[in-house]
């Protein structure tokens, strides 16, 4: 039954969310994102040799900000954390939900047993379509296990079922297109620009952006667990590159809506 209630409600917040964007959209301009280190406090993320992830999220996010705030004067930079602290996955988009963001980045780090992959990623909201999406999702969404009372906090969310992902796509079905047009952006950046591995744009259920009223995306900027790429993604120059090669996604994208708005 619960299954049931949660399905209905998020039918209605999507006719709602659906609604509301459609109205915010007429006019958008990009006045204001909301840029995410992944982890931080108690949660260090994935461990690599010499590094924590919360530790490179924390510096890329940083960078990025420090990018868009020198280059874009008219945009407005709010952090989710600009210190190791744990801020709870909810709390995230409650922050960019509370500020009437126009955009949600969430910066991370990714890791597998192995030590051959590696590459960058950018995932939006949706349903897993491999084993590998679904992997990211669920050690993403394990972070809920550090908070406390988690299981009031997300009623009904079990990072395990098949049917939490498909109650979590839909909240963002409504900034769908507008998201992926960003991680594409970004994606490209990261592969022209960087000289990045592509790992290409894909869809997985993941808590940290779930209920963010505003496109969002998950960047999964490389792996800890190749120990080439930990010591990119730990160095300043490594991180700079990163960052800048998500700034120029942003500007690019924030440059398409307004123009496309302009019309």
């Amino acid at each position: 039954m619960q299954i049931y209630i949660y399905f209905l409600l998020t039918s209605l917040f999507l006719i709602f969310s659906q609604f509301s964007y459609s109205q915010n959209t007429n006019n958008q301009q990009i006045k204001k994102v909301v840029i995410d280190a992944g982890h931080g406090g108690k949660d260090p993320g994935a461990i690599g040799k010499d590094a924590y992830e919360k530790d490179i999220c924390l510096s890329i996010a940083l960078k990025l900000g420090y990018y868009i705030e020198t280059y874009l004067e008219d945009v407005e930079v709010i952090y989710t954390r600009k210190t190791d602290e744990f801020i709870e996955l909810h709390k995230r988009a409650d922050i960019a939900n509370e500020n009437d963001a126009d955009l949600f980045i969430s910066i991370h780090v990714n890791s597998t047993k192995g030590h051959s992959a590696y590459g960058t990623s950018t995932y939006v909201m949706g349903l897993h379509k491999s084993d590998e999406n679904m992997e990211v999702a669920a050690t993403e969404n394990s972070v809920i296990l550090k908070e406390l009372n988690y299981e009031q906090k997300y009623s009904g969310i079990d990072p395990s079922s098949p049917e939490t992902y498909i109650i979590l796509n839909l909240y963002q079905n409504a900034y769908l297109d507008q998201s992926l047009l960003l991680a594409e952006e970004i994606q490209n950046q990261f592969e022209t620009r960087a000289g990045r591995k592509n790992g290409g744009v894909r869809q997985a259920g993941l808590l940290v952006l779930w209920k963010t009223t505003m496109p969002s995306v998950l960047i999964e900027t490389g792996f800890i667990s190749n120990r080439n790429e930990e010591k990119f993604l730990n160095s300043t120059y490594g991180q700079e590159i990163i960052a800048s090669a998500i700034f120029r996604a942003f500007r690019d994208y924030k440059n398409k809506i307004e123009k496309e708005k302009e019309k």
